[in-house]
This record gives C-alpha cells, sequence and structure tokens, in this order.
C-alpha cells in the first residue's frame, strides 16, 4: 500500500513538471484558412468542437479528453491586438507564491511574456516561421515503448521536417502546430486545463506523453527557449524557430531539467 502511494504521489508531482512548459497549447480562436482572411478580426474562426476534430483524423472529441470551458476563443467579443501588450497580458506575479494567476513563475529577462488566447485575435498580416516535430530521443529507447508503435517512429526522428510555414497576426505556437499537423494528416490530440489558461498536447503522430517512461512527453522549444508556460499563450514573432521534441527524461536528454520554476540548461 506504500509503495503504491508513493508511485501515485510521484506521479503527480511528474505531471505538474510536465504541465509547467510543455505539451500546452489552448488558443482555439483558428483561423479557417481553407477561405481568404478578410477584414473582420471573427471571420473564419472555428468554433471549439470543429476545431478539435479536424485537428485529430478519425477520432472524436470525446476521445481527445477535452474539458473544462469552452467559450475562451470563440468568434464574438475578441479584442483588437495592438503593438502592446493589453494589461491583463502583462503578468502578476503573487509574492506568496511566486507564481502568476496561471501558475507561471516570472519569465526569464529577455524572453517574451505569456500573451493570454483571450487577448490574441487573428489579423490580416502574415509573416513567416520555422516549425518541425522530432522524436530522436526515442530511437534511444525503443525498448521502453510498446512494440505495436514502432513503426510509428521515423528512422530519422522527424516527424514533421524545418518547414518554413506562413503564420497570422496574433497566432500561437498551439494555432500553427494545429493547423500545419491538420494539414500534413499527422494525428494531434490534445485537451483543454483552464487552471493553466491553455490545452494540454497529448500526443502527436499517436506517440503519447508516458508512451516511454514516466518521464516522457512532448515539449517545445522556441528560438532555442523551453518557455515556462503553455504554447497557447506564446504569441508569434516574425522569423521565430519553433521546435517540439519528444523527452524520455523530462527534458535531461534535451539538454534541460525543470526547476519547479522553469527549465534550466544542463552543463555540458
Amino acid at each position: 500500500m506504500k509503495k503504491h502511494k508513493n508511485k501515485i504521489i510521484a506521479a503527480a508531482v511528474i505531471l505538474a513538471a510536465l504541465t509547467g512548459t510543455w505539451f500546452w497549447g489552448g488558443n482555439y480562436n483558428t483561423r479557417d484558412y481553407s477561405v481568404p482572411p478578410s477584414g473582420s478580426q471573427a471571420a473564419g474562426n472555428l468554433p471549439p468542437s470543429d476545431n478539435a476534430a479536424d485537428t485529430i483524423p478519425g477520432e472524436s472529441v470525446a476521445s481527445q479528453g477535452v474539458s473544462g470551458s469552452t467559450d475562451a476563443g470563440t468568434a464574438t467579443g475578441l479584442p483588437v491586438l495592438t503593438d502592446t501588450p493589453s494589461p491583463s497580458s502583462n503578468m502578476e506575479i503573487n509574492p506568496d507564491t511566486g507564481l502568476d494567476r496561471y501558475q507561471t513563475s516570472q519569465v526569464p529577462d529577455g524572453k517574451p511574456a505569456p500573451v493570454e488566447p483571450q487577448d490574441m485575435s487573428a489579423g490580416d498580416d502574415s509573416f513567416t516561421v520555422i516549425l518541425m516535430v522530432r522524436c530522436d530521443m526515442i530511437l534511444d529507447n525503443m525498448n521502453l515503448l510498446n512494440i505495436e508503435k514502432h513503426e510509428l517512429v521515423p528512422e530519422d526522428g522527424v516527424i514533421f521536417p524545418e518547414t518554413t510555414i506562413t503564420a497570422y497576426e496574433g497566432e500561437s505556437v498551439f494555432n500553427v502546430l494545429q493547423r500545419e499537423m491538420r494539414r500534413a494528416g499527422i494525428h494531434m490530440t490534445f485537451r483543454n486545463t483552464p487552471i493553466y489558461n491553455s490545452a494540454y498536447i497529448e500526443a502527436v503522430n499517436n506517440l503519447y506523453e508516458f508512451d516511454v517512461g514516466e518521464l516522457s512527453g512532448w515539449m517545445y522549444k522556441v528560438n532555442g527557449w523551453f518557455p515556462n508556460y503553455g504554447c497557447s499563450r506564446y504569441r508569434l514573432q516574425p522569423g521565430d524557430v519553433v521546435e517540439w521534441h519528444y523527452t524520455c527524461d523530462l527534458g535531461r536528454d534535451l539538454g534541460e531539467y525543470w526547476l519547479g520554476s522553469g527549465w534550466g540548461q544542463m552543463d555540458d
């Protein structure tokens, strides 16, 4: 009984660390790019149910585990983006906990602060960013992966190669991942986590969190930095380089380690 209890506690600690920066998304205010952009800030936004179902070919919304609030990021009542973030997008850190209202610690100096999904609205201005999705670390840990999933791991570890894609004003890292996976026909699963004002990316290419051990799952970084907040709160800028990596050791195999309040780089 004691061993079982310790295992549950350990799992809870791991999950808290995972939700610190990876697996996240959640700006459901995604433009429908099958039609040309128009001048309306609400034009082409997909409702949450359609958006989620289109992201995961062959799966229902229920199978994604989408739960919690579904009204954030709908097509009505969205503020217009300006060059200066709105007051609600500025991080207000609780001096007692060191966290903001969504459990995010202070962002390091020189790194962009999070912008809440409800404060983002899609504009017509476009720019390019680079996106890639890799699972190289699984190749060194195939013995931990169910043999039925071995065929899902590319020989070179590349699920989605480094690609220059078009992004639009007001889009988040989650928006472009969601759209590009759908366009490429690559499975992606997420669920909503209101406590972090974000969604939780569970799987890409049917490779799920914990598939390669208790410390495994998806992480993202932008311009070489692993943010300490969800990817739906990371507003893209021209030229951003976005990478998604599957870790088998809570980021240590990617040269990072969890500090409890953010990610730190491991010494060479």
